[in-house]
C-alpha cells in the first residue's frame, strides 16, 4: 500500500513526527491518517498500509503505528480483518454551506487591506501527488507554490498559506503577491473564479507552520482548505491555510431568507 502514503503524504509530512512535541508520535500519525480519511483522501473500502509499511513510512516504530492504527479502528473509522488487513470503513459525505461568493472576495480583499503579507517562498514546482492529480497534472507538469505568512498591522503573525496554482503567466511575483489579491492576478491571466470550496478542520501545528506563526508545535491551529473554480469547473487554485486560533477568529453569517422549513 505504498502508493497510499506516497499519494497523500509529502516527505516533508513523513518526516514531521516529532518524539519532543507535546503529543505523543502515535497520536501524531494517527491525526495525519484521520484527517485523510475524514476528507475524504482515502476512500471508503480502501486498504491501509500495514503497520510496517507505516513504521518504516514515518521512521517510527512498529508499536507507535500500531496504537495509531488501533486510535482509527476505536473511533470505527477503520475496521481489522484477519488475513484480509485493515479497511476504511467510514464514508465521506460532505454537506458544504453555500454562501454568496461575491461577499467573501470582499472579505479578501478587506484583509488585503487591514494586514500585512510576507512572501517566504514563490517558484514553479511540481507538485505532490495529491495535488497533481487534483489540479489534472500530468508526470512532470509545474505550477506555482507560493508560501505566505499574514500579520496584523501590529506585525503579530496570524495565517501561514500554502497555494498551488495553474496556467498564470504573467504577475505571480514576490511584490505582486505582497500588495495585491491573487485572485485579481488571476482574473488578469484569464481566469474568472465563480466557485470556491471550503473545508475547516482543527491540526497539531506541524514545525514549519509553528515557527512562522509563534506557536508550539503539536498545538492546535485551525487548518482550511480552499479550492477554487473557474466558471467551467476548471479547478485552477488550491489553497492550504493555518490559522493561530489565539489571533485569529473565524465568523460566518448566514441568512435564513431562503429557508423553506
Amino acid at each position: 500500500m505504498d502508493f497510499i502514503i506516497d499519494k497523500l503524504f509529502t516527505q516533508h509530512e513523513l518526516s514531521s513526527l516529532r518524539g519532543e512535541a507535546p503529543t505523543p508520535l502515535y497520536y501524531q500519525m494517527y491525526t495525519l491518517l484521520k484527517n485523510r480519511i475524514l476528507d475524504g483522501s482515502i476512500a471508503h473500502g480502501t486498504q491501509m498500509p500495514t503497520e510496517q509499511q507505516l513504521a518504516e513510512a514515518f521512521n517510527v516504530s512498529r508499536i507507535t503505528a500500531k496504537r495509531a492504527m488501533d486510535e482509527l479502528a476505536a473511533e470505527e473509522l477503520v475496521e481489522r480483518r484477519r488475513g484480509k488487513g485493515t479497511h476504511v470503513t467510514h464514508h465521506y459525505d460532505p454537506e458544504p454551506v453555500h454562501a454568496p461568493l461575491t461577499g467573501m472576495l470582499e472579505k479578501l480583499a478587506s484583509m488585503g487591506r487591514d494586514t500585512k503579507v510576507r512572501v517566504l517562498d514563490i517558484g514553479m514546482l511540481v507538485p505532490p501527488g495529491d495535488i497533481r492529480v487534483e489540479l489534472g497534472l500530468d508526470g512532470d507538469d509545474k505550477a506555482h507554490r507560493v508560501i505566505r505568512v499574514r500579520s496584523a498591522e501590529d506585525g503579530e503573525p496570524f495565517a501561514h498559506y500554502i497555494s498551488w496554482t495553474v496556467g498564470l503567466e504573467r504577475g505571480f511575483s514576490m511584490k505582486d503577491l505582497e500588495t495585491r489579491v491573487r485572485y485579481d492576478v488571476m482574473k488578469e491571466n484569464g481566469f474568472e473564479v465563480t466557485r470556491i470550496d471550503q473545508s475547516m478542520t482543527a491540526v497539531p501545528a506541524q514545525e514549519f507552520v509553528a515557527n512562522e506563526l509563534d506557536m508550539k508545535v503539536g498545538e492546535p491551529v485551525l487548518k482550511l482548505t480552499r479550492r477554487s473554480y473557474t466558471e467551467a469547473g476548471r479547478l485552477v487554485d488550491i489553497l492550504y491555510c493555518h490559522y493561530n486560533p489565539k489571533r485569529f477568529h473565524y465568523r460566518m453569517s448566514i441568512s435564513m431568507d431562503d429557508y423553506r422549513g
